[in-house]
């Protein structure tokens, strides 16, 4: 599997058979949106509409099976709690012996029922940049000691080309408060499950 990582909280997870899309807002933050014809497109929280064909959306809790890829749905609470608690979704995803959860913008606590329809967990993309938005490194390495994942790929740090409605820390921040092994960044991570060490380990990516 190819993962790739296009700013905010948007995400790319490419197999033999099919590129999934997560959360691609982009074009609402100032930048172009990386969804194309026929991918899965997967949002976390409330969205627009993608400009083009996909082959499915998913925004909603449940299980679904599409082009080889296992995708569960778990709901949580949003971060952003403004009016009563606003929900949420994360995404297992299951393709290629890879197990794969996407956070999204949540809230902090998770329950012992949510922990039971995550299970284990390979390979976590978490975001971290805070500041009443989402999650800041405190609370994303809440969620890392509770999912107990083999490695972690932040999301939603501060970056100059993306207008953000709230500041957001720098991913420094997570490196420092997070204090795991740390991967060089690349652009794309090519990954197999035979790869991923014993050690929790950090591989932030280079924007694509």
């Amino acid at each position: 599997m190819d993962i790739q990582f296009h700013g905010a909280n948007c995400v790319t997870l490419t197999t033999k058979q099919a590129r999934v899309v997560i959360d691609d807002n982009l074009k609402e933050l100032g930048a172009k949106a990386v969804t194309k014809t026929g991918d899965i497109v997967l949002f976390t929280h409330a969205h627009g509409v993608p400009a083009v064909e996909p082959k499915i959306v998913i925004d909603q809790p449940g299980e679904y099976e599409v082009s080889g890829i296992s995708i569960y749905g778990v709901p949580a609470q949003a971060h952003i709690d403004e009016e009563g608690k606003r929900s949420a979704i994360m995404y297992k995803l299951v393709t290629e012996d890879l197990r794969i959860l996407v956070m999204g913008h949540v809230y902090p606590e998770l329950s012992e029922s949510q922990l039971e329809s995550i299970g284990m967990i390979d390979i976590m993309i978490v975001p971290t940049g805070g500041n009443g938005y989402t999650l800041d490194p405190i609370g994303a390495l809440k969620v890392i000691k509770k999912v107990e994942p083999k490695l972690v790929i932040p999301t939603h740090y501060d970056d100059k080309d993306l207008n953000f409605p709230v500041p957001q820390q720098p991913l420094d921040e997570a490196v420092k408060i997070f204090a795991m092994e740390v991967k060089e960044p690349v652009s794309k991570l090519k990954m197999k499950s035979s790869e991923l060490g014993e050690v929790l380990t950090l591989a932030p990516l280079e924007r694509a």
